[in-house]
């Protein structure tokens, strides 16, 4: 892959990761700092349905910073955009839709396939 490709995809998971800390840290903040007493139930379960809620989303973003971490761990070792199963180029395009894929389009389908089957 070119260099330049490289150094686009290389910035784009960089400000993903920085996105995804600064989100991290204002949910920590926010929580911290509600000390809010509600003496109706309702208002109360509202505040933590809310507050699963968010930490949920929070749980599927740490999972994607790991792989976020991963892509530009292969970034470095020159294996980003090489499907782990056939070891053939994964096209730009599907880089581009999702930046942290280790399947070419193919394997995926595939992969699918068998999660479906069995």
């Amino acid at each position: 892959m070119e260099e330049t490709i490289l150094a686009e995809f290389k910035e784009l998971l960089q400000k993903q990761m920085q996105d995804l800390l600064h989100n991290a840290g204002e949910t920590v903040s926010e929580m911290t700092e509600e000390k809010t007493n509600f003496p109706d139930p309702t208002d109360r379960a509202s505040l933590e349905s809310d507050r699963n809620f968010e930490l949920r989303i929070r749980d599927r973003e740490r999972k994607l910073l790991n792989k976020i971490r991963e892509a530009l761990g292969r970034i470095e070792s020159g294996e980003f955009g090489l499907c782990e199963s056939c070891e053939e180029p994964i096209s730009v395009e599907r880089l581009r839709a999702r930046p942290v894929t280790t399947l070419c389009i193919d394997c995926k389908t595939e992969e699918e396939r068998q999660e479906r089957i069995g």
